[in-house]
């Protein structure tokens, strides 16, 4: 039989391989569906790439691939026979087989027992080899087979202290020896006793000294840099006269139970609707999304963006085509994962109501077991976060930061075909006013979401607040529990009013006096797009710079109509500030004609700790218009090979007569160097052709942010049949602007048409269907959950949980989602 084993296995030994260092196996998941071992197919790893694959997305890979040798993992999981010992370790058949196999967490060791086994199989045939089989396999399968059943996950080789690791507990939990010094914690009233901090405040369990980050982590005395786990914990705090045991009996859900007649329900509870009797929801478009530890605000983001049919049509709708075309990694392929996620949860497939016989068995029991499991965004987390020094912590993060990450990577990856963020892009029209001269500029500028102030000032609760602050701030100066808080309620209309108020210039130049004055800057809506994306500035900065939220209640109303906030463009009798920059200083030495270039040191500085040279950090940084490590980053990778990629960076001389100076708004010579392609792409992704992006960047020195600027202040009106054409070339039946110039107020003329960004304008009336909700003090800490209307209800996703809402908090929301209505 080995002999037979053997020669079976020769024609395929050039392709099996023993991973190495560096090498990622995927042995819990599916590269193109969340199938895994547990799964009813199982999971086939394939022996070459490692790639993980389920049972309808093997055969893809073998005839992409010719690859012949897969690993075939199954995971049988059944719930305890009754009369099982509580507490006992899961029985495992095969030990060995999944020593690193990332556990599902749904299932509870001391209720669930499983086996497992794994097996070699070969394609076409589906010939079967039961592992462990030693004595009859080459010694090189047997390696291989041996390494990818040891190798640990591939998310942890990328983030060593990643998001799925349980916290430890402390190796100082039972012998801890606590003073006894008579120290006892006042329940108000915390400061720290070096700089008397009242914020981030720390607790030393042996002296009960309590000191603030800075002093705390000052770093003498530190053995555990991460955080642990204290099971005595309750034990620990009494000693200093915290009686956690009491403080217990006193809540219930949450609440605190006292002499307070009307006591105040936190936002936890409104937002999540704790309390209440929820009914679960299954099927097509009601599955969750798992929590990997603080990836709320991912779930809710992604929940809301495949609620909108664009993303729909994009991803789901185009998925066999994205599938079969996807590169032979499909883990770092955006359109695939993204695919992956939107048919997870779309599909119906991972949201099954369970067995009538089910629900029979646990109400005889009297027990109930979650039985939504939801899906696991881990490949698509894994991909999105790379680079990205905030994303691919294990910190919780703001949702509106990463809204606008996932957008500009759609933009990247969407090229010259159709573009599912286009539903959010839409023009802003500033309006700058020199105060001293009065005359004014008119630009235009793209954004994504409209970002609401919320004056406390104008809180309908006002003398009830200021009643408030002064009763806490006696309470902490006489170290009393402080009083019930108070939550302002602002109107939405004061927010929109706040939104359109003039608003100072900072080093606002007027070219109109060639000098430095005052100036203002009002905005209003040059388009408005399908669908409106609005955030209330929540969060502040306090003393120690860590950010706050203000706790506040805003009536955002179901119905919005903002048509009054339509730009008008110059109006008549005003007078246009000239079309002059500032003047631009050039170094004192300038012997050598060459200009000192704009780079973001810092941003340099971020890559090259990551190892990379500095001089290629510092280029990449310049070439992508000081836009952010991210897209430094990117720009690296793509051009690591090239023979120059340590070489300092060298700009042609700016004095140099063979420079146009034609294109320049002022007569200055522009550097004539080739802009990135990582710039061009990322405007001709916004619907810029291609020749007036190139020419924007050159003539801005290949900076992002004023190439846009000098796109809406340039049209191309030399050039109108070149650009009409590139219209026609990368965007086939593109008509954005046909209701835009249906608009009598439109400030968009016809010439700017054909080179302006792709929006979708129309009518500004729009309809509330999806809100993001935060609860917590800070973006830094909390959860996310997110309310969605679908089929003319109310539903509430809080990670893998999806239910009916039974009363959305509307007024608690952090992101609202707005659709357009129809004209009809």
């Amino acid at each position: 039989m080995a002999t037979d084993l053997g020669e079976l296995l020769v024609p395929y030994m050039p392709t099996i391989r023993v991973p190495k260092t560096g090498d990622r196996v995927f042995k819990s998941e599916c590269a193109f569906s969340f199938d895994s071992p547990e799964s009813e197919g199982g999971l086939y790893v394939c022996m070459n790439t490692f790639l993980g694959f389920g049972r309808e997305h093997v055969e893809r890979h073998y005839r992409k691939t010719g690859q012949s040798v897969y690993m075939h993992l199954k995971r049988h999981v059944k719930e305890k026979a009754t009369g099982a010992a509580g507490g006992a370790i899961p029985r495992r058949r095969n030990g060995k087989v999944f020593l690193d196999l990332e556990l599902n967490r749904d299932f509870n060791g001391e209720d669930y027992e499983y086996e497992d086994e794994a097996k070699l199989v070969i394609f076409p045939d589906h010939f079967e080899i039961p592992l462990p089989n030693i004595e009859e396999l080459p010694a090189l399968v047997t390696i291989a087979c041996d390494a990818v059943l040891n190798a640990s996950s591939p998310y942890k080789k990328q983030e060593p202290e990643s998001w799925d690791e349980e916290i430890q507990v402390s190796r100082h939990a039972r012998s801890l020896r606590q003073l006894d010094n008579g120290v006892k914690i006042p329940p108000s009233g915390w400061k720290c006793q070096r700089c008397e901090m009242r914020e981030n405040l720390w607790l030393n369990l042996t002296d009960g000294a309590i000191f603030c980050g800075k002093w705390f982590f000052d770093g003498t005395g530190v053995t555990e840099e991460e955080a642990v786990l204290d099971p005595h914990i309750s034990e620990h705090l009494s000693h200093f006269g915290i009686d956690m045991l009491q403080m217990q009996q006193r809540t219930e859900n949450g609440h605190h139970i006292d002499n307070n007649p009307r006591p105040r329900v936190s936002e936890w509870e409104v937002i999540q609707e704790s309390g209440m009797k929820l009914k679960a929801v299954y099927g097509p478009g009601y599955t969750g999304i798992k929590n990997l530890g603080n990836t709320c605000y991912m779930g809710s983001v992604l929940q809301v963006l495949f609620s909108i049919p664009d993303f729909q049509r994009m991803y789901v709708g185009n998925l066999q085509r994205i599938f079969d075309y996807s590169p032979l990694d499909p883990t770092q392929d955006f359109a695939t994962q993204m695919a992956k996620l939107g048919h997870g949860l779309l599909s119906g497939q991972y949201s099954k109501p369970p067995m009538k016989s089910e629900l029979i068995e646990q109400v005889m029991k009297e027990e109930y077991k979650q039985q939504q499991k939801g899906v696991s965004p881990r490949m698509l987390k894994s991909l999105v976060s790379r680079g990205h020094p905030e994303f691919s912590s294990n910190r919780q993060q703001d949702a509106h930061e990463l809204f606008i990450h996932l957008i500009n990577i759609v933009e990247r990856n969407s090229g010259g075909s159709e573009n599912p963020s286009d539903v959010f892009r839409f023009l802003v029209e500033d309006r700058v006013q020199c105060c001293q001269t009065r005359r004014v500029r008119y630009t235009q500028r793209v954004d994504y979401c409209i970002q609401l102030p919320a004056p406390i000032e104008a809180a309908t609760n006002r003398e009830e607040l200021l009643a408030y602050e002064a009763k806490r701030k006696e309470a902490e100066d006489n170290m009393r529990p402080l009083p019930e808080p108070v939550r302002a309620r602002i109107p939405f209309t004061a927010c929109l009013q706040a939104f359109t108020e003039p608003e100072n210039v900072p080093d606002f130049w007027s070219s109109a006096l060639q000098a430095k004055s005052a100036g203002v800057k009002t905005s209003r809506f040059a388009s408005f797009p399908e669908y409106l994306v609005v955030q209330i500035k929540k969060f502040t900065f306090g003393v120690d710079w860590v950010p706050k939220k203000l706790d506040m209640a805003i009536d955002v109303p179901d119905f919005l109509d903002l048509s009054r906030l339509r730009a008008t463009g110059l109006q008549a009798g005003e007078e246009e500030l000239p079309d002059l920059m500032p003047p631009i200083v050039l170094p004192e030495d300038t012997r050598d004609n060459s200009m000192t270039p704009e780079i973001d040191e810092a941003a340099a500085m971020q890559l090259a700790e990551m190892g990379f040279p500095l001089e290629a950090c510092r280029k990449a940084v310049y070439y992508t218009g000081n836009m952010g490590p991210e897209m430094a980053f990117n720009w690296i990778i793509a051009h690591m090979e090239e023979p120059d990629f340590a070489e300092p960076l060298t700009l042609p001389s700016m004095l140099d007569p063979s420079l146009s100076t034609s294109d320049s708004p002022m007569g200055a010579t522009p550097l004539d160097n080739s802009p990135p392609e990582e710039s061009v792409s990322i405007l001709t992704s916004m619907g810029f052709p291609r020749a007036h992006s190139i020419r924007a960047l050159k003539n801005t020195n290949n900076n992002l942010e004023r190439a846009l600027d000098w796109i809406f202040t340039h049209p191309e009106e030399g050039e109108e049949s070149d650009a009409l054409s590139d219209m026609a070339d990368t965007e086939p039946n593109d008509n954005a602007f046909s209701n835009a110039n249906s608009h009598s107020d439109s400030t968009l003329s016809p010439d700017r048409d054909a080179t302006g960004p792709r929006v979708k304008d129309g009518p500004g009336r729009y309809e509330l269907f999806a809100f993001i909700s935060h609860m917590g003090a800070s973006t830094m800490s909390g959860h996310y959950i997110c309310h969605i209307k679908k089929e003319g209800r109310w539903v509430i996703y809080n990670d893998h949980k999806v239910c009916l809402s039974e009363r959305p908090p509307k007024d608690l929301g952090y992101i609202y989602f707005y659709r357009r209505l129809s004209s009809s």
